[in-house]
C-alpha cells in the first residue's frame, strides 16, 4: 500500500479531474454553450460573467433577464442582493426550459448563500405568482426533500461515528489509516449506495438503514485500536477462533478479514441498531437484499481492505453531475452551503419540558429527524406485536355465521394486493426493495384483520342478532369495503414509515405519499372515504399525528380526489337529482347549522343508500337495509307501503363534511383578507355552498379552494370592496395545507389549463353570471345558513384545553379510574411545579388582566361575553380543592364557575376555528 502522502496526492489529482471535468462541460452534453455578445449588450456585465461561469445558454439567459426585469420592477429588492437574485432567476429560467448547465451546488457557490436563504428568496421572487412555475415548486420540493433527508442523516451518522471511532488510539501502532479518513470514505459510500439503490433518495428510514449497513460493512474492516466500546468487542470476536499463531504471524498488522454475510454473524449490526434504537431484521433484509448486490456489483464484496476513497468519489460525482443536484460531500467539509438555519434545530426539538427555570433539569434525549421516525415505527411496532396476519379465530367465527362466508374471497383478495402492492413499492423505492415492501404489507395485514375484528365486533353490540347478521354477511361480502379497510390499514403504516418532522409533523411527499395507495390498489377515493372515520373509532392506539393524518387524507378528497371525473360521486348526484328533482339535493342547506352526528358506521356508509334511522326501524321490524350505493334491496316486509326512495347516506355525509370544510376555508380566508368587511362573509358563503349544490360540475377536475377564492372575488366586485386576485392568492398561500398549483394551474376545459384569474373569467363567472349579480341588487338571494363547526370527530382524550390569555394553564379531564360525576370532572391543570406564593400571586394578576372576550355569537347578533376567570390561593392549593376545608356552597359554586368557564372556551374555541385548525396541524 503506497504511503500516506502518495494516496493524498492521488486524491488530490483526482478531485482536480473532477473539477476539470465539471469546467469543460458544466455537466451538460453542450459543451459549446458560449454567450452571444451582440445578442446581451443590453444586459449587466456581473449578470453575464455570472451566466458565463455557470455556462448557461442564451436562452436560458434572456429568460432569466426578463424575469429579473420583473422583480425589479416590484420594487422589493434588498441592496447589494443582486448577484443572489440573479442566480435564483438563472435556477428558475434553467428548469422550466429544461437546461440545466449547472448543478444546485455549483450556483450555491457562485452566488454565496446556504439552501435556506436560496429557498426563501426564491419564494420571494414570484411577485406576480406567475414567474415561479409549477414545475419549478416541484424542482424545488424535490430539493427541499432531498437536503433535509441528507442533512438528518449526516447530523446522525456525525454523532454515531464518534460513538464508534477514537480520535486517536489509546496504544500507539503503526496505523496506515486513521478514523478521519474511514469516516470520510464510509459517507462517500453511503451517498454511491443511496444513488444506485434507491430511486426515492428522500426516504429517510430506508436511508437510514442502508447507512447502518454501510457503517457495518466499515467497522468490520476497521483496525480495532481505532474502535470503541462494543464496536471493538464484536469486531475482536470476528473469525477468532479460526485463526492459529502462524496465520495471525503472516497476515498484514492491520489488515482485516473481508465482512462475513450478515446471515453468519451480526454482532456489530445488533451493537449499530442498539445504539441507534432501530429494528435488526429490517436493516438485515436491506444488507442481503439492497447493500450486498450494490457490494457485488462495485467489486467490493471481497476486499480485504478499507477501500480508496476516490475510486467511489469519481461515481458519484459522475451521479451528482447527471441530477443536478446537491453534492452531499460538501458535509464532510461543513461547507456553508449546506449548514441549517441559525436556528438550533436541535433545541426546537427537544421534548418540551414542564421545569421551572429555577429547578433542576432533567436531561431529555434530542428529538432528532432519525430518532423520531425511529420511535414512530417501534410504537406501531408494539401495538401490533400481539396482531396476527392471519384472521382470528373470533374473526374466522364471523365469517363463518355469514350467509356466504367470505374467509376464500379474503384470502384470495389478500394475496392479490400484497403482490401488487409489493411491486409497485419496488417500482418506486428500488428494485432491490421487493422484500422490504412485502415487510410493510405485512404489518398492514395485521391492523387490517384488527381493525376488520373491531368494526365487526361493534356492529354485533349495536343491532340485534338477527340484524347484525344480515348486515355483517353484507358488510363483509363487500369488496370496496375489504379493499378499503387494507387501503387505509397500510396508509397507516406507509405513513409512519414516511413520517417527516421537517413538515411540522407531517407526512413528507414522497412518491408513496397519499393517494398512492389508492392508484395501487385502484381505488375510488370516495370508496376509501367511507372507511376513515369508523377507522379512527375502533382503533384506539393510534397516535394523534396519524390521526391527524388520516383526517388530511379524508380533507384531500373532499377538496379535489373525489371530484375527479372518473369518481363515483358525480354519478350519485346526477341519481340522486332524478330522483329527487329540483326540490331536494345531496343535502338541503337547511341542516347546516346543525351538529354534524358522528355516529355512522362503516355498514351505514358501504350499504347505503339508507339514513341512518334505519338502524331504529330495523330492530323494530326487521327491514334489511340496502346492499350499496345505487342498489336496491327487496324489502323483508312486503306487506308494508313501498316508501319513499331514500338518499345515500355515504352522500348525505360526504356534503355534510365538505360544506363544513369548505366554511371553515372561506372562515380562515376571511379573517386574513375582509375583517373590516364581516358582513361580506355570510353572502360569499351563500354563493360558495349555492355552487357547490347546485353547479356541482364546476368542481370536476378542479378544487375546492378554487370555487372559494372565485366566490370571493366576484362578490367583492358586485359590493366594490377592492380585492384583487393577487391579494386574494398571497393570503390564500399563507393557509394551512395549500399548494400554488390550486392557483396556478386551474382546469380551463379539456386539456387546458391556466390560472385562477383566467377560470375566473372564462368559466366560473360565464356559469354564474346571473346568480351574482343578483347579490347586487335590493333584492339578494336568502343567506345560506352558517354550518355547524365542531373542532374534529376524532378525539383526543389527552389533550387538555387551554386558558386563554394565559402562558401555560390548561384545563383537562381528570384520569382516574373511580366514575366520576360531571360535575366533578374537570380539573386544573398547571404546567409548572409551583411551591411558593410568589408564583400564585403572578398566576391571579396574569388571569385577571386576561380580559378576552367571546367572538360573535353563531347567530351574529349575541353580544360578547368576558370569559370567567380561574384564581389560585397562596397555599399551593385549587381554590376548587374538595382536600381545602371550606364551606360546601363555596365548593359548588367554584365547580359550577369553572364548568362555566370551561364551556365558554368550548365555545369559543368552536367558532374561532382558524386559529383551533393552525394548532392542529402543528
Amino acid at each position: 500500500m503506497p504511503p500516506k502522502s502518495q494516496r493524498r496526492t492521488a486524491a488530490a489529482t483526482a478531485v482536480q479531474e473532477m473539477e476539470d471535468k465539471r469546467t469543460n462541460n458544466g455537466g451538460s452534453p453542450n459543451k459549446s454553450n458560449e454567450l452571444t455578445a451582440e445578442r446581451h449588450k443590453d444586459k449587466e456585465s456581473d449578470f453575464l460573467t455570472l451566466c458565463r461561469k455557470l455556462k448557461v445558454t442564451d436562452e436560458v439567459c434572456d429568460r432569466a433577464w426578463r424575469i429579473w426585469e420583473t422583480v425589479l420592477a416590484s420594487g422589493d429588492i434588498v441592496p447589494d442582493t443582486n448577484v443572489k437574485h440573479w442566480g435564483v432567476c438563472l435556477f428558475i429560467a434553467g428548469t422550466d426550459l429544461n437546461t440545466m448547465t449547472f448543478t444546485f451546488s455549483e450556483l450555491q457557490k457562485n452566488i454565496n448563500v446556504n439552501v435556506a436563504y436560496f429557498f426563501n428568496l426564491l419564494k420571494k421572487t414570484d411577485v406576480n405568482m406567475d414567474i415561479v412555475s409549477t414545475k419549478v415548486n416541484t424542482a424545488v420540493s424535490r430539493l427541499e426533500n432531498k437536503y433535509d433527508v441528507h442533512l438528518a442523516l449526516y447530523q446522525r451518522f456525525e454523532r454515531t461515528c464518534t460513538k464508534i471511532y477514537m480520535e486517536a488510539p489509546d496504544v500507539q501502532e503503526n496505523l496506515d489509516t486513521d478514523s478521519k479518513s474511514i469516516i470520510r470514505s464510509c459517507w462517500i459510500l453511503f451517498l454511491l449506495a443511496k444513488g444506485k439503490v434507491l430511486q426515492m433518495e428522500d426516504d429517510l428510514v430506508i436511508s437510514f438503514q442502508l447507512l447502518l449497513c454501510v457503517l457495518e460493512y466499515f467497522i468490520k474492516l476497521s483496525p480495532p485500536a481505532l474502535l470503541k466500546g462494543p464496536f471493538k468487542a464484536a469486531v475482536n470476536g470476528l473469525n477468532q477462533p479460526t485463526q492459529t499463531r502462524t496465520s495471525r504471524r503472516n497476515q498484514g498488522r492491520n489488515a482485516r478479514p473481508a465482512p462475513k454475510p450478515a446471515e453468519t454473524d451480526l454482532r456489530v449490526m445488533e451493537a449499530l441498531c442498539k445504539e441507534n434504537e432501530c429494528n435488526v431484521d429490517e436493516v438485515k433484509n436491506v444488507y442481503l437484499t439492497s447493500f450486498m448486490p450494490f457490494l457485488d456489483s462495485s467489486g467490493l464484496s471481497g476486499s480485504q481492505g478499507i477501500p480508496e476513497v476516490e475510486v467511489f468519489s469519481k461515481q458519484y460525482e459522475e451521479l451528482y453531475l447527471k441530477n443536478k443536484d446537491i453534492d452531499a460531500r460538501l458535509f464532510l467539509d461543513n461547507d456553508e452551503t449546506l449548514q441549517p438555519a441559525k436556528i438550533d434545530m436541535l433545541e426546537l426539538e427537544r421534548t418540551p419540558r414542564k421545569n421551572h427555570f429555577e429547578e433542576e433539569i432533567v436531561g431529555i434525549p434530542p428529538q432528532t429527524p432519525v430518532r423520531a421516525a425511529m420511535n414512530s415505527i417501534q410504537q406501531l411496532k408494539v401495538i401490533l406485536n400481539s396482531a396476527s396476519d392471519k384472521p382470528s379465530e373470533n374473526l374466522k367465527r364471523y365469517f363463518s355465521n355469514c350467509t356466504v362466508n367470505p374467509s376464500e374471497d379474503v384470502a384470495q383478495r389478500v394475496e392479490c394486493l400484497g403482490r401488487a402492492f409489493s411491486d409497485r413499492f419496488a417500482l418506486a423505492v428500488g428494485q432491490g426493495c421487493t422484500e422490504i415492501g412485502s415487510q410493510r404489507f405485512t404489518l398492514g395485514i395485521r391492523l387490517y384483520y384488527r381493525v376488520m375484528e373491531s368494526m365487526v365486533k361493534s356492529e354485533e353490540e349495536r343491532l340485534s342478532v338477527q340484524n347484525f347478521r344480515q348486515v355483517s354477511s353484507k358488510l363483509l361480502n363487500n369488496n370496496a369495503f375489504h379493499t378499503s379497510l387494507l387501503a387505509c390499514a397500510l396508509e397507516v403504516v406507509t405513513a409512519t414509515y414516511g413520517w417527516s418532522p421537517f413538515k411540522s409533523g407531517s407526512t413528507s411527499e414522497t412518491d408513496l405519499s397519499f393517494p398512492w395507495i389508492l392508484d395501487v390498489f385502484e381505488l375510488r377515493a370516495f370508496d376509501f372515504y367511507k372507511v376513515i372515520e369508523s377507522f379512527i373509532k375502533v382503533e384506539p392506539s393510534l397516535k394523534r399525528d396519524m390521526i391527524k393524518h388520516l383526517e388530511r387524507c379524508e380533507h384531500r378528497i373532499m377538496e379535489s380526489i373525489a371530484w375527479r371525473s372518473d369518481s363515483a360521486l358525480f354519478e350519485l348526484l346526477k341519481q340522486s337529482k332524478e330522483q329527487e328533482g329540483h326540490v331536494d339535493h345531496a343535502e338541503p342547506p337547511s341542516t347546516l347549522n346543525l351538529p354534524l352526528q358522528h355516529n355512522h358506521t362503516a355498514a351505514d356508509l358501504y350499504l347505503s343508500p339508507v339514513r341512518s334511522s334505519w338502524k331504529k326501524a330495523s330492530s323494530i321490524n326487521g327491514s334489511v337495509p340496502q346492499t350499496a350505493d345505487n342498489q336496491t334491496a327487496p324489502s323483508a316486509q312486503s306487506q308494508q307501503p313501498p316508501p319513499k326512495t331514500q338518499k345515500s347516506t355515504s352522500l348525505s355525509l360526504f356534503y355534510k363534511k365538505v360544506y363544513r370544510l369548505a366554511y371553515m376555508r372561506l372562515d380562515m380566508l376571511c379573517s386574513h383578507l375582509l375583517k373590516g368587511q364581516p358582513e361580506l362573509e355570510p353572502i360569499i358563503w351563500t354563493l360558495f355552498q349555492h355552487t357547490l349544490q347546485n353547479e356541482y360540475e364546476l368542481m370536476r377536475d378542479r378544487h375546492l379552494d378554487q370555487i372559494m377564492m372565485s366566490a370571493m372575488y366576484a362578490i367583492c366586485k358586485v359590493k366594490n370592496v377592492d380585492l384583487r386576485f393577487k391579494t386574494i392568492v398571497t393570503a390564500y398561500k399563507n393557509l394551512p395545507n395549500t399548494n400554488q398549483e390550486t392557483f396556478k394551474r386551474v382546469l380551463i376545459r379539456e386539456g387546458q389549463y391556466d390560472s385562477i384569474i383566467v377560470f375566473y373569467n372564462l368559466v366560473f363567472m360565464q356559469k354564474l353570471k346571473t346568480n351574482i349579480l343578483q347579490y347586487a341588487s335590493t333584492r339578494p338571494p336568502t343567506l345560506s345558513p352558517i354550518p355547524h363547526i365542531p373542532c374534529s370527530p376524532y378525539k383526543f382524550p389527552n389533550s387538555p384545553l387551554k386558558v386563554p390569555g394565559s402562558n401555560n394553564i390548561y384545563i383537562s379531564p381528570m384520569m382516574s379510574p373511580t366514575k366520576m360525576t360531571p360535575r366533578t370532572r374537570i380539573l386544573v391543570s398547571i404546567g409548572e411545579s409551583f411551591g411558593s406564593s410568589e408564583k400564585f400571586h403572578k398566576i391571579n394578576q396574569m388571569v385577571s388582566s386576561s380580559e378576552r372576550t367571546l367572538k360573535r355569537g353563531l347567530d351574529m347578533s349575541s353580544a360578547p361575553k368576558p370569559l370567567k376567570r380561574l384564581r389560585f390561593d397562596t397555599e399551593g392549593q385549587d381554590e376548587a380543592d374538595s382536600s381545602k376545608p371550606t364551606g360546601e356552597s363555596k365548593f359548588q359554586q367554584k365547580l359550577a364557575e369553572m364548568t362555566s368557564t370551561r364551556t365558554r372556551m368550548q365555545e369559543q374555541k368552536l367558532k374561532d376555528v382558524a386559529d383551533a385548525l393552525k394548532r392542529d396541524e402543528k
